[in-house]
């Protein structure tokens, strides 16, 4: 009890934080909102009653506490570009996030879990080598250019997935395909360290010796022990496949919260891209707190050394 408190009560901290460094970025870009709303030849007059309208004439501190506690009722305000609620806005795009960062995840537990699994039980052999280099590759490509790469070849050349856009499942797989190559590349290298360690543990080489076969080895005395690290990574990367969904989002047109960010940013939304950010952030940290509680209820050690 005392670690769920703790916990959050600290991402409760890091959220306010967030919202802001949010704010006083979104306002340190380039560009006012009243020139993309009203264009640079507007009379002042007309600037100025726009900008009293908005609440943008207040000092910066006063426009963050009245975000923040609109935001603490749900209330994220109004669009300037579309004139919508921006909490309706990011309810349409929010689905298509979530939908495309899960499956970019099972791409890279479908990726990382053979290639990890088989590195650790052949380390120092070929397929280790191997395994090691597939690993390296995934991590080097960033998504700008992995995901060209894919568009080229599976969807020009081939035709087998769209290029772009949300029609159809088939549509997901290449965004998918990016967004978890890299990630893919880093729960491989977790997986084969976690297994290494577990494998020259005291317990595994008595099961070897009562001979137990290597699948039922790997099963009941491998695997449980090496989830909790894996588990951590994984929770942790979830919340960043959210974050870097963004590039993914714009190359294949993917209608998520990246790409209304990047729209957002364009058109000096500042509302909107306030709260795009915010959801993304807070999304990121409350998924590393349940993953934090659930490590702690699986290894009940944690909760001992808070106490």
């Amino acid at each position: 009890m005392r670690l769920a408190i703790a916990r959050l009560l600290s991402a409760a901290v890091v959220v306010l934080g967030v919202s802001a460094a949010v704010f006083l970025l979104v306002h340190l870009v380039p560009g006012d909102p009243i020139d993309a709303l009203l264009g640079e030849a507007a009379a002042n007059a007309d600037r100025g009653a726009l900008r009293q309208a908005l609440g943008l004439d207040a000092p910066l501190a006063v426009q963050w506490w009245r975000f923040v506690s609109a935001a603490a009722t749900g209330d994220l305000g109004t669009s300037l570009g579309t004139g919508r609620l921006v909490a309706a806005l990011l309810a349409e795009r929010l689905p298509y996030t979530a939908a495309l960062a899960l499956a970019a995840l099972a791409v890279a537990l479908a990726i990382a879990f053979p290639l990890g699994t088989l590195a650790a039980l052949r380390a120092g052999g070929v397929l280790d080598a191997l395994a090691g280099t597939a690993s390296m590759l995934g991590a080097a490509l960033p998504n700008f250019l992995l995901g060209p790469i894919f568009i080229i070849v599976f969807a020009l050349w081939l035709g087998w997935f769209p290029i772009g856009g949300a029609e159809g499942p088939r549509a997901i797989v290449l965004p998918a395909l990016t967004l978890g190559s890299g990630l893919a590349a880093l729960l491989a290298r977790m997986i084969r360290a976690a297994l290494l360690e577990v494998l020259a543990e005291e317990h595994v080489r008595a099961a070897r010796a009562r001979g137990l076969g290597p699948l039922a080895i790997l099963r009941h005395h491998v695997f449980p022990p090496a989830a909790l690290p894996i588990l951590t990574v994984v929770g942790a990367q979830l919340g960043a496949l959210l974050g870097g969904a963004v590039i993914t989002e714009t190359v294949f047109g993917w209608p998520g919260l990246g790409q209304l960010a990047v729209e957002a940013i364009q058109r000096r939304d500042y509302p909107l891209v306030q709260g795009t950010v915010l959801v993304i952030s807070v999304s990121y940290v409350v998924l590393n707190t349940l993953v934090d509680l659930l490590y702690a209820r699986l290894d009940p050690r944690l909760e001992n050394d808070a106490g």
